[in-house]
């Protein structure tokens, strides 16, 4: 018995939401035989789109219609933000079926009550799912709290850190002193000039 790699489970977890949305296999059928490479430079992932509009990951050797490249530290923003999520990644090849990709990407989504009620009944998926929203609002909530805190304590406290409004302040007192000094270097200027 071989173990499935965290890899190899992307296209069944993708096939999964693929299931449960017909309107998205068709767009992605389109593009049938096609192969796009996900470049995050950690690592890279070679998906091919199938004969029922599904995904499978490529042969050794394909070569990619699309190459979509992201930096790693970009990852958090993708995931955050699946909207934008092509405004930080770079395409190479296929423009059509990039968007096509783009489209899919930002519109299918996980409904996690349905799988677990097969699990552990409609009721008890419903206050799971209730309660893990629960936990990341609370999370949430809990690093921008942490955030604010942090940012208080370096720009109160313990001044490590200047606001933006300070520092232009104080540009502006540096732009007037040396104004002034202009100003009072010419009048000296002119007071030695009518010396005797």
């Amino acid at each position: 018995m071989t173990l499935a790699t965290p890899l190899s489970l992307i296209p069944s977890a993708i096939n999964h939401l693929l299931a449960q949305e017909p309107w998205a296999r068709e767009k992605l059928l389109v593009h049938k035989g096609k192969t796009a490479r996900f470049d995050l430079a950690i690592l890279q992932l070679n998906l091919t789109v199938q004969a029922d509009g599904t995904l499978c990951s490529a042969a050794q050797g394909d070569a990619p219609s699309v190459t979509i490249r992201a930096k790693p530290e970009q990852i958090p923003l993708i995931l955050q933000n699946r909207e934008r999520a092509f405004s930080y990644v770079t395409v190479e090849g296929d423009a059509d079926f990039a968007n096509t990709i783009s489209q899919v990407s930002q519109s299918l989504h996980w409904e996690a009550e349905e799988d677990l009620s097969k699990l552990v009944g409609d009721i008890a998926a419903v206050k799971i799912v209730a309660g893990a929203r629960e936990a990341l609002q609370t999370a949430k909530a809990a690093r921008q709290s942490l955030t604010e805190n942090i940012a208080e304590y370096l720009l109160e406290e313990n001044p490590l850190l200047v606001r933006p409004q300070a520092v232009t302040a104080f540009g502006d007192q540096v732009a007037k002193l040396r104004d002034d000094v202009e100003r009072l270097q010419k009048r000296l200027e002119k007071l030695e000039g009518r010396r005797p």
